[in-house]
Order: structure tokens, then sequence, then C-alpha cells
């Protein structure tokens, strides 16, 4: 092999990245085109968005309110020189803001409409991969097991949160350059996030470990990196969000299926 063939057969995981990264960053596009073919798909939409718009709004109007007052507050005490670096931290807060309100928003709304979602991946993951999923039946020992891999879930996922979180929150408070960097740790930490919960349903039939959650979503980057900056930005946009979370429950399926199932040979397809 030549030279220049072993330079181009290097250089084609780097050619093929900003691909994979634009690709993932489509599938909410793609999962809307689907539910616009499949209209039957949305008799699992309706409730779910029915959820969403009272607890959005009741959300958004207590918490938003409260935020922005606190924020006006902090901003107060800056002297009245640093106007530029006023502008850029009330601008990267209030952006926190949103993303903070928009994951509240949306635990709680995959929280409460987790049974029409559940149907609704069921359907698409059939549609996308023409395969027949495994039909278990329903026994008190596999419900126990089953609601210990949801409350599993959660708390890793919240303990995740926490533990990386907190020092991304931490991070605002270094002069000048923490802002940004913070700003770059949480967005990123809110990546992983939203990727957790939205290809948590196909996941969550296979009752695929925590860890291994983790592992795939690494494993599929870029593409899952671009899925996941264009789920938050849409769960970050106040109201948008409240349509933008089942669209993108059923984009983080078709992800599944195109993604990560590969990846995942010795789990039940």
């Amino acid at each position: 092999m030549t030279q220049h063939n072993l330079l181009a057969r290097s250089m084609q995981p780097f050619v093929a990245l900003p691909g994979h990264l634009f690709s993932g960053a489509t599938y909410p596009l793609r999962a809307l085109a689907m539910l616009t073919r499949k209209p039957y798909l949305w008799q699992y939409l309706i409730i779910p968005l029915l959820i969403n718009a009272i607890v959005g709004l009741a959300l958004y109007a207590g918490l938003l309110f409260t935020g922005l007052h606190a924020i006006d507050r902090a901003m107060a005490g800056l002297p009245e020189w640093s106007l530029v670096i006023k502008a850029v931290l009330m601008a990267l807060l209030i952006v926190g803001l949103f993303i903070l309100t928009g994951f509240i928003v949306l635990s709680l709304g995959t929280l409460l409409g987790a049974p029409w979602y559940i149907k609704l991946s069921e359907h698409l993951e059939q549609l996308r991969s023409n395969d027949p999923l495994p039909v278990e039946p329903l026994h008190l020992k596999t419900m126990l097991y089953d609601f210990w891999i949801t409350l599993s879930f959660e708390l890793h996922k919240l303990l995740l949160l926490v533990f990386l979180g907190i020092p991304a929150f931490l991070l605002n408070f270094i002069p000048v350059v923490g802002p940004f960097i913070g700003f770059v740790a949480g967005l990123a930490l809110g990546c992983l996030i939203v990727c957790l919960d939205f290809f948590d349903p196909p996941l969550s039939r296979r009752r695929v470990g925590f860890r291994t959650r983790l592992s795939v979503i690494r494993r599929s980057s870029p593409a899952s990196l671009g899925f996941g900056l264009v789920s938050l930005g849409l769960v970050s946009i106040p109201l948008l969000n409240l349509i933008a979370i089942p669209i993108c429950i059923a984009a983080g399926t078709l992800f599944f299926v195109d993604y990560i199932r590969p990846l995942m040979p010795d789990v039940k397809r």
C-alpha cells in the first residue's frame, strides 16, 4: 500500500466527522417527516402534548419570572464601567436559565408522558427496522425489574447532574473566562442528558444499564453530539419545547435504529 493510500485511510475518520455531526442534527426533522407521513402515530402524542402544555406553562410562569428577577438583581451589583462584561454575563445566565427550565419541563414531560412515548417508540422502531419487537408476557418479577431499571436510570442521571453540573456552574465564578468555560461545560452536559432521555425508550426496552448507555452515546459520536445539540436547542426554547419534546423522543428512536443498534450486537434486538 502506497504512502498516499495510507494517508487517505488515516484521514477518513476525520473527513467523516462533519458528515456524522450533521446527520445526527437532522434527526428531529426526519422524525417530523415520518410523523407527517404516518398520521396514525399522532394518537400517541396528543395526551403528552396536553401534559406538556399544562406542566410547561406552569413552570415557565414561575421559574422564568423568578430566575430573571434574580439575574437582574445579581447584575445590579456590577460597576457601571463593566457594561460589556455585564451584557455578556447576563446573556449567558439567561441562556442557562432557559436551558435549566427546559430540562425541568423535559424531565416532567417525559416522565408523565412515558406510557404514550413507549408505544410511539415501539411503532417507530418497527417501521424503521422492519423487525418485529420481542414480546414478553407481563409478570410481577418483570414489572418490578423494569421499575428498578427506570428508578436506577433516574438516580444515575441525577448523580450525573449533581457531580458534573455543580462544577460546571462554579466555573462561572472564575474571572473573565469563567462564564464562557462554564457555558461550554454546561452545554456538553446538556447534550449528554438529552441524549440519555431521548434514547431511553428503546434502551429501556432492552434493559440496558446506565454505563452501557453512556458508552453507546460516546461510541456513536459525533452523530450523537449533533443530535444532542439540536435537541437541546429545541427543548430550551420556551413554548416550542412543548411540541419539540415528543418529536425528539421519536427522533431518538430513529437515531437508535440507525446508529446505536449496530453497536449492540449482544443486546436483544
